[in-house]
C-alpha cells in the first residue's frame, strides 16, 4: 500500500470515558504520561458520574464507585499540563444522558419514560440542570479554553407528548426541535464564557439541508465534531459531509475516529486492526480535503504511517500492535506500558472462556470418565483427577488498575455467566477432597 500523509496541521485529542470503569488515579496519571509521549496535545475528559457534582447534582455522583474528588479532577489537569496536553471536558447536554435520567427525582425529565437518555427540550427545569452542570465542570477546569457539549445521537426526540404538540404547528420539525435546544445551550455557554470555544457532535445535523444548516443559530458558535468509527468509512461521503458544513458556514471543524470500543458492547479484547484500518480511512479523508476546510484536529487518533506504527511498538516495549497476539511478558524487567499486564490477564483468560474444552466442559473425559454424577454422588473420585479440574481467577491485577467494584463487575458480566454450569461441579470436588485425604492435606488442595 502507498504510504499515507501525516494528519494535516490541527491538536490530536484522546477521548477517555471515565463512566463504567475509571481508572485509579495513579493508573490515569501514567496513561496521561504515555498519550503525551505518543504525540497527543490534549485529553477530551468524559466524566459522567465520576464528576464531583455538588448541591442539587450530588445525586449524578456515582454511587458503584466513589467519584474522582475535586482535588483529583484538579490533579488531571495539572498532569496533562506538566506533559504538554490541554484538557477538555465533555459534558452531555441532550442526548446520552442517562447517568443524569436513570435517577428517579429526574424521571420526568425524560423525553420518553422507556428513554433514560433523551433529555425533555420542554422543560425548564432540564435546561436549568443542564446548565448548572455546565456550571460545575467549567469552574472545576479554570485552564480550558474548550468545551465539548455532546448532543450526538438525541434517540426519540419529538416523541415526548409535549413534544408532538409542538410538532403539531405547521412548519415544525424536529431538527428545529433540536436545534432549538442545542442553540439554547450554547447561546448560555458563550455569554457565561465569551472566550470559551464550544465543539459538539455532527451526527443529528448530516440530515440537514444547506439552508437549515446555514440558519441553525449555530454557525459561529460551535465547532463541529465529526465522528466516524467504522473501519471501511466512506471517504468520498465524508469529504462531501464537512465541505457541506464549511458551506454552510460551520467552517471550524474536527474528525473523531476510535481507538478501542465501538464494538459489541461485552468486547473484552479490542479489535486493534479494526481501529487501525479506521485511522487509516481518516488518513486518506484527510489527504482528500480541499483547501478552504478548516480542520481544527482529531479526536483519537492513531497510527498514519509503518514508521508510526514502529514507533509505538518501541514506545510500549510490545512485538506487535494486535492485542489478540500479545505475548505475555517473561522477565522481570520487560518493559511494561500502565496496564499491560492486565491486557495479557484478560487476552489469556478471555481464550479459555471462548475454548471449545470449557464450552463443553460436561463432555471433558476426566467430568465423563472419572467424575460423573454417579462418582460425584458417592465421592469416589480420584484426588488427582478433581485438582485437574480446579479453577482460580484472580483479580489482583485488575485491582491495582481500577475500583474493586469494577473487576467483580467485569468477572460478574464475562466470567460468571461461562463459570457457572461448572460451579456445582468444583463444589463437589471439594467435597470429595475433604472426604478422601487427610484433612491437613485436602485442606491446602482446596485452597481453604
Amino acid at each position: 500500500m502507498d504510504a499515507l500523509p501525516a494528519w494535516p496541521k490541527g491538536k490530536k485529542l484522546v477521548h477517555l470515558d471515565l463512566k463504567g470503569a475509571p481508572p485509579r488515579m495513579d493508573y490515569l496519571h501514567k496513561l496521561i504520561g504515555l498519550f503525551s509521549g505518543l504525540g497527543a496535545d490534549g485529553l477530551l475528559v468524559e466524566y459522567e458520574d465520576m464528576f464531583p457534582y455538588e448541591g442539587e447534582l450530588k445525586v449524578l455522583q456515582s454511587t458503584q464507585h466513589p467519584p474522582y474528588s475535586r482535588e483529583e479532577v484538579l490533579s488531571i489537569q495539572e498532569v496533562a499540563k506538566s506533559q504538554g496536553l490541554e484538557v477538555i471536558p465533555l459534558v452531555q447536554t441532550f442526548g446520552h444522558m442517562e447517568f443524569v435520567l436513570k435517577h428517579k427525582s429526574l424521571w420526568e425529565l425524560r423525553e420518553v419514560g422507556h428513554c433514560l437518555g433523551t433529555l425533555n427540550p420542554h422543560r425548564e427545569e432540564g435546561v436549568r440542570l443542564v446548565k448548572e452542570m455546565l456550571r460545575q465542570v467549567v469552574e472545576l477546569h479554570p485552564g480550558s479554553t474548550s468545551l465539548h457539549i455532546g448532543a450526538d445521537e438525541v434517540y426519540l426526540l419529538g416523541e415526548g407528548e409535549e413534544s408532538r404538540r409542538w410538532l403539531s404547528t405547521p412548519g415544525r420539525t424536529v431538527q428545529q426541535l433540536f436545534l432549538n435546544h442545542v442553540t439554547r445551550v450554547a447561546k448560555g455557554v458563550r455569554e457565561a464564557w465569551p472566550n470559551l470555544n464550544m465543539i459538539m457532535w455532527d451526527d443529528m445535523l448530516r440530515g440537514m439541508d444547506h439552508d437549515t444548516l446555514k440558519g441553525s443559530g449555530l454557525v459561529g458558535l460551535v465547532q463541529l465534531m465529526l465522528w466516524d468509527y467504522n473501519p471501511t468509512l466512506d471517504v468520498k461521503n465524508t469529504v462531501y459531509l464537512l465541505e457541506r458544513y464549511s458551506g454552510a458556514g460551520l467552517s471550524e471543524l474536527w474528525a473523531a475516529s476510535a481507538f478501542k470500543g465501538s464494538t459489541n458492547v461485552h468486547t473484552c479484547v479490542t479489535s486493534t486492526q479494526r481501529h487501525v484500518n479506521n485511522h487509516l480511512q481518516w488518513l486518506q479523508v484527510a489527504a482528500a480535503l480541499p483547501e478552504g476546510i478548516h480542520m481544527l484536529g482529531i479526536a483519537l487518533t492513531g497510527w498514519q504511517s509503518p514508521e508510526a506504527q514502529s514507533r509505538v511498538t518501541k514506545a510500549l516495549g510490545i512485538s506487535s500492535v494486535e492485542v489478540e497476539t500479545m505475548e505475555s511478558s517473561t522477565t522481570a524487567d520487560s518493559v511494561l506500558f500502565p496496564g499491560r499486564r492486565l491486557a495479557e490477564l484478560v487476552v489469556e483468560l478471555t481464550a479459555i472462556l471462548q475454548s471449545e474444552e470449557l464450552r463443553h466442559f460436561e463432555d471433558n473425559m476426566f467430568v465423563r470418565g472419572w467424575f460423573t454424577p454417579y462418582h460425584r454422588q458417592r465421592k469416589t473420585v480420584s484426588p488427582l483427577i478433581a485438582q485437574q479440574l480446579q479453577m482460580a481467577m484472580v483479580k489482583k491485577e485488575m485491582v491495582r488498575l481500577y475500583p474493586a467494584s469494577t473487576a467483580q463487575e467485569w468477572v460478574e458480566q464475562h466470567v460468571s455467566p461461562v463459570v457457572a454450569p461448572l460451579q456445582r461441579i468444583l463444589e463437589d470436588t471439594r467435597a470429595s477432597l475433604l472426604e478422601m485425604v487427610p484433612q491437613n492435606v485436602s485442606a491446602s488442595m482446596v485452597g481453604q
